[in-house]
């Protein structure tokens, strides 16, 4: 009840419904309160006053409804996506977050590869106990496998592809070398707080690491893929979840416009 106290400047147990509800449209109308914090607030002030305080049952509980606003998620242009490597200059950053843009990965899926996972001659790239607990194989692209193989070289851990870099000395041989004895992969937020610099650097809005995987799947739709293929390829076990790409891309635009064209061709004027 602490924000009541504070927009009210007085003792919450004062308050009445008719305040309490001025309190939700101020929020609602002026704050931009998300749905989900509206409904956890209500929540809150009837225990506070109905089961606390012991007060009647207030009309305004019941009649707040709130409904959630399934946002689009962010994705990044080719181009802004190749700016956005070109900006990473470390190889241990640039490679994992291409990585997860050439193979539509989850954060932690990629940091999590070993060794095994990588199938080079095959050009694929097998995924270990992914979301829900499942395993999935993407294709690699040959330039990405020559990347990760140049990436192990260097470092030549025994497990991991993307071990943890510690602290200390910089030099290539000393990094190396703390690399090849890690006992674990590098942290997620590394990467997470390494993306949010670097695109606000580049004046690109809305962009994190995952929406390298949003933007992975919305290109490939726009280059001809089947939506079956993409929820495939991002092990998404509904294919409702992958069909939110279809409102991310300007293919499906451009083959309406072009099946209309040639419907209407040729009829009578």
């Amino acid at each position: 009840m602490r924000v009541l106290h504070e927009h009210f400047r007085a003792d919450p147990a004062t308050l009445g419904e008719d305040q309490f509800r001025d309190y939700i449209l101020h929020v609602k109308t002026r704050k931009g309160w998300k749905p989900n914090t509206i409904r956890q607030t209500v929540a809150c002030a009837r225990i506070f006053f109905i089961e606390m305080l012991g007060g009647p049952e207030w009309k305004v509980f019941s009649q707040i409804c709130t409904r959630d606003h399934e946002a689009l998620p962010a994705v990044l242009t080719r181009e802004q996506v190749a700016l956005l490597l070109r900006s990473i200059r470390l190889r241990r950053y640039r490679i994992p977050v291409k990585l997860i843009y050439c193979a539509g990965l989850r954060l932690s899926e990629c940091l999590s590869l070993t060794v095994d996972d990588i199938l080079g001659d095959e050009r694929k790239l097998m995924i270990r106990d992914g979301k829900g607990n499942k395993d999935r194989m993407v294709p690699l692209g040959l330039e990405m496998v020559e990347d990760l193989r140049a990436y192990w070289k260097f470092h030549r851990h025994p497990v991991l592809i993307f071990p943890n870099a510690g602290r200390g000395p910089c030099s290539p041989d000393k990094l190396a070398a703390r690399m090849r004895r890690a006992t674990g992969p590098m942290p997620l937020g590394s990467l997470q707080r390494l993306v949010v610099v670097a695109r606000k650097e580049l004046g690109i809005p809305d962009a994190t690491v995952h929406t390298l995987r949003h933007s992975f799947a919305t290109h490939l739709i726009e280059a001809g893929a089947s939506l079956h293929t993409v929820q495939a390829l991002l092990g998404h076990k509904q294919i409702n979840t992958t069909m939110v790409y279809l409102h991310l891309t300007h293919r499906s635009e451009q083959d309406s416009l072009a099946l209309v064209e040639k419907m209407t061709q040729g009829l009578p004027r």
